[in-house]
């Protein structure tokens, strides 16, 4: 991916020129980019991540809507060009109040600005942060045995050891987190372990397990900014450590193990470097339910046909998933990390985590 300002400018510019030379012609300007569902996901051997596949959509003035929306486009690669020039940069949500005074041009909502920022990235195939755009939501954290270099607003680099220089909450992940930002020094660890909740990613903290399992804890905070999968993948990469994810035990959950591992179906053209393949779901599994004898809750409506569809989902096709899959859906229950407390505070530290690290070869039993 371009880091280099001129050359995301430029592909920009290609847009631009693009609909004028349709206007030239006499053609009703109209921009093609691929299909963003589960539909036309495919696996690439050579990256072993899923991307997408050959079927595209059109965007195009013929509609009224179709023209408001090309119009929107041009307005928003404009309103791009103008910080990268003033080295500036934007929320999504700022970018969204900003089309207030783009007139007929303004978005109705923020979910219509941010999906024309993800297809401008499709088109260009370049990342938000080439185009100097920033999420809205606070990064994740992460706690554990080594150290990076992050680049200060002072322009001046200061190196953090993510255990002994930082709080309880550990290091908070920025929302960039390229090399420019952030490298990696030493790492003294075993491995990763992304973390669902924040409850939970607390409970390991307090309770020491990054020091004592040699342990590198990041947090996903729910479904995981593309800053935090970035970093995983960046960490994984650099530092050959294996990457254990931990959720609750409920589809949304396995959703989010998919976009650490898999690569989520709304950045599949940026899989390669926010997935991590190699990546292992750890738990809570609904095998884990009956094993541990787990509190649960009853599976709504909801819940029930977003496990359907997963097994219908390219990304949860292996033996593993299609198992663990269909005995939850014979079980009707669910189940969250928190309900290992069940056993007390130090249950899922000493006896939950050390069993399954053990079974996964992670820990010598």
């Amino acid at each position: 991916m371009p880091r280099d300002f001129t050359k995301v400018i430029e592909k920009i510019d290609l847009i631009a020129e693009k609909v004028y030379n349709d206007l030239k012609s006499s053609e009703i300007p109209h921009l093609k980019l691929p299909t963003r569902t589960k539909t036309n996901i495919r696996f690439d051997e050579k990256l072993n991540v899923w991307k997408y596949g050959g079927n595209t959509t059109e965007r195009s003035a013929k509609s009224l809507d179709g023209a408001y929306m090309m119009l929107r486009t041009m307005y928003m690669v404009d309103f791009i060009k103008d910080m990268i020039k003033a080295n500036k940069s934007s929320t999504l949500r700022e970018m969204y109040y900003i089309s207030e005074g783009w007139d007929l041009a303004k978005f109705h909502s923020q979910p219509e600005s941010d999906s024309l920022a993800e297809d401008l990235e499709v088109i260009t195939s370049c990342m938000r942060e080439d185009f100097k755009l920033r999420p809205e939501e606070d990064g994740a954290r992460v706690i554990g045995n080594f150290t990076l270099e992050e680049m200060t607003r002072n322009k001046t680099k200061k190196k953090i050891h993510c255990q002994d220089d930082v709080g309880d909450s550990g290091y908070t992940i920025p929302y960039n987190v390229e090399p420019e930002k952030i490298t990696f020094k030493g790492a003294d660890a075993d491995f990763i372990l992304a973390v669902e909740t924040g409850g939970m990613f607390d409970r390991l903290v307090e309770n020491g397990f990054d020091k004592q399992h040699r342990a590198i804890i990041v947090h996903l905070k729910g479904q995981p900014a593309r800053s935090t999968r970035r970093f995983i993948k960046r960490l994984h990469d650099e530092k050959k450590l294996p990457v254990l994810v931990f959720t609750d035990c409920d589809p949304w959950s396995y959703r989010i193990f998919g976009s650490v591992a898999y690569g989520a179906i709304k950045t599949a053209h940026i899989s390669e470097y926010l997935a991590t393949p190699a990546a292992q779901y750890l738990g809570v599994t609904p095998s884990d339910i009956e094993n541990y004898k787990l509190p649960t809750d009853k599976l709504s409506k909801e819940d029930i046909h977003a496990l359907k569809s997963e097994l219908s989902d390219p990304r949860f096709q292996d033996r593993f998933w299609k198992h663990e899959i269909k005995l939850q859906l014979s079980l009707g229950k669910k189940s969250e990390q928190q309900a290992l407390a069940k056993y007390g505070l130090d249950y899922v530290t000493d006896t939950y985590l050390p069993e399954k690290l053990a079974e996964m070869g992670m820990l010598k039993k």
